[in-house]
């Protein structure tokens, strides 16, 4: 081989790889984030892009559906409370360097997808309720401050107390909660592409794909008979190119492989399908058709606004806290006027089978007082606000630690009636519209138990 053969190769190899190298370097100065040094003597840090609210393609499908709970005279007139269950991963994929391949924050996903529907649905804490049943435990004991100090009567007058009096009822029940999980997670359902190489020179190119799949169901809360099902998969795709150089120029030897590689992120793929399950299951509840809302769905890509900023209709502000009446001063008791004349232990307003159904509310007293405060203000609100759509059943409960005479049970019993009666007026509910369906008689000395450690005083029917 003359020397210009050799050296002819040799420009061709310090080409190539200048032109590598060129290469090489304008990757790297397209994928090297920032690093900033935020302490002396600290090793800089690398930052990369800020954070975001995390979007998914279902964003206009809950502003839509969101928009017509709120406008459709076919919705429920008050929001639905919903609950989660768990969600599990039961797929069973695992491996031991990598850990699972399916997230474990099903439930979290599901939780985050129902706040997505603004104030149109009502979301109840029913996956860790730890912190709230410790300090119910500990108000319960009488343990639990707020830093003020409380006024609460008893059988020998009032007194200052620094706990927080317990009051029940203040728990909004669910009306359905959402169970289900991940079911599945199939690697490679198909793949395509081509590899070509001539004289160790080539390149590649291939597609892949993976599915999944959920299956949510949503339940009655009260009657644990499930409303809906649904079952919904969910195809992920991703792709690989590259290009490789294995050859000899000269005395050099060339090794160099570019290329790319991306995948859907799986992810994403499951938390997005839980939201569709979610609006599926939330539709057979509401009443409310989401189909216009699913089919305008503008193709798979992820919007630039969240679910709230592009709503239609604005989202209700919650209402602010009313303040609370002044303190009900307990009445007097009228012999000749009882707001209820007990015979035989058990009366009724009408007869149980002319007795429209109602919606059920229960508001509790602290031991021996007749004061109404805490939560059981706004039990008093809820019953107002329902009784103008139908009537509304209030059980009175106290202390099972109560154990008056009948005289002195009567007595307080007519004391709370009037306060309740009182609060109501204030509220818009005359007394006409109030009546006592059930008392102890006079002769009852017994203790009607209302689960663990209170008692029922009485029944009313606001809004017969």
């Amino acid at each position: 081989m003359n020397s210009s053969s050799l050296a002819g190769r040799s420009r061709a190899s310090r080409t190539l790889l200048l032109s590598v190298l060129a290469a090489s370097t304008l990757l790297s100065a397209c994928t090297t984030p920032r690093v900033q040094k935020v302490g002396k003597g600290e090793i800089p840090l690398i930052l990369g892009p800020s954070v975001r609210t995390n979007r998914t393609p279902m964003e206009g499908v809950f502003a839509c559906y969101s928009d017509r709970l709120a406008t459709d005279p076919y919705a429920p007139r008050r929001p639905i409370i919903v609950a989660v269950g768990d969600v599990k991963d039961y797929t069973g994929k695992y491996n031991i360097n990598e850990g699972n391949a399916i997230t474990q924050g099903g439930a979290l996903m599901v939780y985050s997808a129902l706040g997505k529907f603004g104030g149109t649905i009502g979301v109840a804490e029913r996956f860790d309720p730890t912190v709230a049943e410790r300090e119910l435990g500990y108000t319960d004991r009488r343990q639990l401050g707020d830093g003020e100090i409380h006024e609460v009567a008893g059988p020998q007058g009032g007194q200052r107390v620094p706990w927080v009096p317990y009051y029940g009822g203040t728990i909004i029940k669910s009306d359905y909660y959402i169970v289900g999980g991940i079911t599945e997670l199939n690697y490679n359902i198909n793949s395509g592409g081509f590899e070509v190489g001539v004289n160790q020179i080539g390149g590649k190119a291939r597609t892949y794909s993976q599915s999944i799949a959920v299956d949510l169901r949503i339940v009655d809360t009260k009657t644990l008979m499930v409303v809906k099902t649904v079952s919904l998969t969910k195809q992920l795709v991703g792709y690989e190119v590259g290009f490789n150089i294995f050859r000899f120029f000269g005395s050099d030897l060339f090794d160099v492989n570019l290329g790319a590689k991306g995948q859907e992120p799986l992810q994403l793929g499951i938390r997005t399908t839980l939201e569709e399950a979610v609006v599926r299951l939330v539709s057979s509840v509401t009443r409310v058709d989401p189909t216009a809302c699913l089919d305008a769905k503008p193709g798979w890509h992820i919007p630039e606004k969240t679910a709230e900023e592009m709503r239609q209709v604005p989202v209700a502000a919650p209402a602010a806290d009313m303040p609370a009446p002044p303190p009900i001063a307990p009445a007097p008791v009228e012999p000749s006027s009882p707001p209820v004349q007990p015979t035989n232990g058990a009366i009724n307003a009408t007869s149980e089978g002319s007795r429209p159904s109602a919606e059920s509310l229960t508001i509790s007293f602290e031991f021996g007082s007749a004061n109404i405060a805490g939560g059981s203000l706004n039990v008093l609100d809820r019953a107002a606000a329902m009784s103008k759509i139908g009537p509304v059943d209030l059980l009175v409960v106290a202390r099972d630690t109560e154990n008056y005479d009948p005289g002195q049970r009567d007595q307080l019993t007519n004391q709370r009636i009037f306060a309740i009666m009182a609060a109501l007026a204030q509220r818009g509910i005359s007394a006409a519209g109030i009546v006592t369906t059930w008392r102890p008689a006079s002769s009852d000395t017994s203790i009607h138990r209302d689960g663990p450690g209170m008692q029922e005083i009485a029944k009313l029917r606001i809004g017969a």
